[in-house]
């Protein structure tokens, strides 16, 4: 066996990134080569190390971007280099994935490689759909079959009449396309045509939609519903159960596409509190964050940190890079000395005790004004202010503390620029499937947004997180916008929920 590079077979789960093992991220993490399918979460190839590279070998029926065989020669070849590469498959890699063929051409080719399993779509998808595949009232046996052959050719390896006959609930993948010939097989077979089935696509995710109906009934259901592929089927009489027991279509969000605007590096937040509400999310960044112009200026303000009476932070992307700089600089923490420190609001002081400082100002209202307001009951007369800020910044806190006798260093962080990359396709999601909101979290992520010249989607409104951002948005569109009270990532949540509720 060669000793040099090593390539793990992972299993990235049905789609629910939390369905995700930890073995699997520790592999995503450390590898040099990814190898990723299109029915990977997106979000798993954001994971990856600084320099790791991305090899997109997306399978679906009729659309391979790779053939399997050239897919066995990369992961070989990338191995035989000395790399950690990390294949990643959806679901399970053994259960219908093609990972057995790929482990026995590692082992031919005489490499190191480890088999990491998932959570299987099988199981995961009825899950969801509040179908337990096994049930004491109904069965206790579970059959699994792929729906990829066709079931009127002579020469399949499919025994209909055996998989009708067979006690227990049935699950099958892969068969939408084949539906109508596969029902028809079952009830040849035995089966009766009153058999419950049902049949779940894009199983655990935001984009999740479940129909059920007979062996007699499904195919036309599915027709008239336009239903495709990816999907899962449970034939049986657990599927009775989902009435009962039908969970996750029951969360406050399902059903709404929501689009997310924010950095790819700030998108996790927000994301995950609304896919937490069963929302179809769809990470669109219109802006990211990138080093101020003048890095050596930066510094130099960092570093003499400690001589001012006030540290103000207005975004957590300035804490970030404030303390990033700092602790580049020194070793200690106390060497920021004694300044107390302000922040416009909770995400923000949330980002300062992150690195172990208490925010001594918080305003009531989280926008520049409300910060002024919070000032204006301390004695800053004559003392040195510096506002860590981003270079676009509004600057009526610089003036406003400036009239109330203070000192104010402005203190450039960073600067935002338009995203000019989509690396997940969301973009043309959101023109091809619409939405039913867009979220801003700044006038930065509003402005370039309509930057991108894509057309407002039909019957959708705009979210937005406080009264500037609406200021922003009004000026550039006449579409409907809701507003957080409270202007920050749970008030911004909040206001989602109760717009779809009413």
């Amino acid at each position: 066996m060669s000793k040099k590079g090593i390539c793990y077979l992972v299993g990235a789960g049905p789609g629910d990134v939390g369905l995700v093992t930890l073995k699997a991220k520790e592999c995503i993490e450390k590898c040099d080569v990814l190898v990723y399918d299109a029915l990977s979460s997106a979000e798993l190839t954001s994971w990856t190390k600084k320099g790791c590279e991305l090899i997109f070998a997306g399978k679906r029926a009729l659309d391979h971007a790779i053939p399997q065989d050239q897919i066995n020669d990369l992961i070989v070849e990338k191995t035989l280099e000395g790399k950690i590469v990390t294949r990643l498959k959806g679901g399970d890699p053994m259960i219908f994935g093609r990972g057995g063929e790929e482990a026995a051409e590692l082992a031919e080719a005489g490499v190191r490689f480890e088999i990491v399993p998932g959570i299987s779509s099988t199981i995961a998808g009825p899950a969801y759909a509040g179908i337990p595949v096994t049930h004491r009232d109904h069965c206790s046996q579970l059959t699994i079959f792929t729906g990829h052959e066709d079931p009127t050719k002579e020469d399949t390896s499919l025994d209909f009449e055996q998989l009708a006959k067979a006690p227990g609930t049935k699950v099958f993948v892969m068969g939408v396309a084949r539906l109508r010939g596969i029902c028809e097989k079952f009830i040849e077979g035995g089966a009766s045509p009153k058999t419950p089935i049902a049949l779940t696509r894009w199983a655990t995710t935001g984009k999740h939609r479940t129909i059920a109906g007979t062996l007699k009934t499904i195919a036309d259901i599915a027709e008239k519903e336009n239903f495709k592929s990816p999907a899962v089927a449970v034939v049986g009489d657990v599927v009775k159960e989902r009435k009962k027991i039908n969970w996750f279509e029951k969360k406050p969000l399902f059903g709404k596409r929501i689009v997310v605007t924010r950095t790819r590096d700030q998108a996790g937040e927000l994301s995950k509190q609304l896919g937490d509400l069963g929302a179809d999310v769809v990470e669109l960044p219109t802006i990211r964050i990138e080093h101020p112009l003048d890095k050596l200026d930066f510094a130099q303000m960092v570093a003499d940190a400690h001589t001012y009476d006030w540290l103000i932070f207005t975004s957590p992307n300035g804490v970030e890079k404030f303390f990033d700089a700092f602790y580049a600089t020194y070793q200690d923490a106390r060497s920021l000395g004694g300044p107390r420190i302000a922040a416009i609001g909770p995400s923000t002081e949330a980002k300062i005790r992150e690195y172990r400082f208490t925010v001594d100002l918080l305003p009531d209202k989280f926008v520049a004004e409300g910060l002024v307001e919070a000032f204006k009951k301390e004695n800053v007369e004559h003392q040195k202010l510096l506002w860590i800020k981003a270079e676009e910044t509004r600057d009526v806190l610089y003036h406003s503390l400036m009239e109330l006798g203070a000192i104010v260093d402005s203190c450039l962080a960073y600067r935002t620029v338009p995203e000019t990359e989509d690396p997940t396709g969301a973009a043309k999601r959101l023109a091809e499937e619409g939405a039913d909101m867009i979220t801003f979290t700044s006038g930065s992520t509003v402005e370039n947004f309509f930057k991108m010249d894509l057309d407002w989607p039909e019957d959708c409104v705009a979210g937005s997180i406080g009264p500037v951002t609406s200021k922003t948005f009004q000026s550039l569109s006449e579409e409907t916008c809701i507003e957080s009270k409270k202007h920050d990532i749970p008030g911004l949540v909040a206001a989602i929920l109760k717009h779809f509720k009413r």
